[in-house]
C-alpha cells in the first residue's frame, strides 16, 4: 500500500512554494522602490525599523497551511473499505440462433461462426457496457447475465454451438420475450440484437412477445445471416471439414435453409429497430455498435471491490485550521516602534 495514492502534489507543493517566494521577494523590492522615491532613504528606515513582531508566525502558519492543502490533493490513504463502483450504461441483450441451420455455408465458413467473429469486434466497439447473452433454437436460454465484464462475454460467446440446446426447431418468440424479462428492471430505451436466418417455426406466437418487447422500451436489431438463395445444411463433415453428409427432413428430403428478410425487417419495424443484412463482421459490427450508442443510459451498480479509505479530510481540516489561525493572529509592534530609545 502507498500512503498517497497521489503524491506528485507534493513536487507541485515546491513549485508554488517557490512561486510564493519569488512573489514576495518581488513585492519587497517594488515596495521599497517606492517608498524610497516618494519619502527618501531616510524615511524608509524609519518606516520599517519595528513591524510586527508576529509576523514570522503569520507567515509559517500560511505556509504549513498551504502544505496541508497539497497533502488532502495527494489523497493520503490506509485502512480498506468496499466500494461499490458505478457507471452509466447502456443496456443490451444478444441472441443468437444456435439452430440447425446455423450450419449452413452460404456465410463461410458458416452463419454461426461468422456471428461469432462479428459479435467478437461488438464487444470490442461497446467497452464497458451491459449486455447479456442468449441462445435459442425453439426455447431460449441465457448463456451469460447481463454484465460488464467483456472477457467473460467473450467467452460464452466461443462456446455457442449448432445444436447445443436441447430442444430443435427456431422460435424467434422465444428470445425476445426472455430478453424482454431480462431488461425489465432497467428504464430507458434498451437493445435486443438478434443475429438469426429469420426461419421460425412457431410464426403465431411472435405478436405477443412484439407486445412485450414494446413494453419494455426494447428496440430490436435484427441481423439477417444467410442469403435468401439458401442452403444446404451440413449434417456430417470430416475432419478437414468437407461435408459427408446434408440435413433431411423426416421424409428423406435434404433441407434447403433460405434467409427470411421480410420477418426479420417487420420484427426490428414493429418496436422501432432497424434490420441489418449480415455483410462482413466489420462492417455489421461498426453498425450496431453505433445504434447501441444511441440507447439511453441509466446509472446502476457495476461490481464491488476493497479498497483504501481516502483520508483527505484530515489534512484539509489542519490545512483551514493553519489559515484561521494566521487570520486571527493581532498585529504586534516590535519593541521600539514607537521611536522609544
Amino acid at each position: 500500500m502507498e500512503l498517497f495514492e497521489k503524491p506528485i502534489y507534493f513536487l507541485y507543493f515546491l513549485a508554488a512554494l517557490g512561486a510564493v517566494g519569488l512573489l514576495c521577494r518581488l513585492g519587497q523590492v517594488r515596495k521599497r522602490r517606492i517608498t524610497r522615491a516618494l519619502f527618501g532613504p531616510a524615511a524608509y528606515a524609519r518606516l520599517t525599523r519595528g513591524g510586527d513582531a508576529w509576523g514570522k508566525y503569520k507567515t509559517g502558519l500560511f505556509l504549513l497551511g498551504l502544505f496541508f492543502v497539497f497533502a488532502a490533493l495527494a489523497r493520503p490513504q490506509w485502512g480498506v473499505e468496499i466500494v461499490q463502483a458505478e457507471g452509466n450504461f447502456a443496456q443490451t441483450v444478444i441472441a443468437v440462433d444456435v439452430s440447425a441451420s446455423m450450419r449452413a455455408r452460404d456465410v463461410r465458413p458458416d452463419r454461426l461462426a461468422s456471428a461469432k467473429n462479428m459479435l467478437r469486434m461488438l464487444i470490442n466497439h461497446l467497452p464497458n457496457e451491459r449486455i447479456g447473452l442468449i441462445a435459442f433454437t425453439s426455447q431460449a436460454f441465457i448463456q451469460c447475465p447481463i454484465t460488464t465484464d467483456d472477457d467473460a462475454l467473450k467467452y460464452f460467446v466461443s462456446t455457442l454451438q449448432p445444436d447445443m440446446l436441447p430442444v430443435a426447431g427456431t422460435s424467434l418468440a422465444a428470445p425476445v420475450e426472455l430478453a424482454a424479462h431480462m431488461l425489465a428492471k432497467y428504464p430507458g430505451k434498451k437493445a435486443l440484437i438478434l443475429l438469426t436466418d429469420g426461419e421460425d417455426h412457431i410464426p403465431q406466437e411472435l405478436a405477443q412477445a412484439q407486445k412485450a418487447a414494446q413494453q419494455e422500451g426494447i428496440r430490436i436489431i435484427a441481423i439477417g445471416i444467410g442469403t435468401p438463395q439458401g442452403e444446404l445444411i451440413a449434417q456430417r463433415t470430416d475432419v478437414s471439414g468437407k461435408v459427408l453428409e446434408y440435413k433431411k427432413d423426416s421424409q428423406g428430403k435434404t433441407i434447403v435453409t433460405k434467409l427470411d428478410e421480410k420477418s426479420l425487417a417487420a420484427l426490428a419495424a414493429a418496436t422501432q429497430g432497424m434490420y441489418i443484412q449480415y455483410t462482413s463482421p466489420a462492417q455489421v459490427a461498426a453498425k450496431v455498435g453505433q445504434a447501441v450508442q444511441d440507447l439511453d443510459r441509466s446509472t446502476t451498480a457495476a461490481s464491488s471491490r476493497a479498497g483504501y479509505k481516502n483520508r483527505y479530510q484530515i489534512p484539509l481540516a489542519l490545512a483551514i485550521l493553519c489559515f484561521c489561525a494566521a487570520a486571527l493572529l493581532p498585529f504586534k509592534p516590535r519593541r521600539g516602534q514607537d521611536g522609544a530609545k
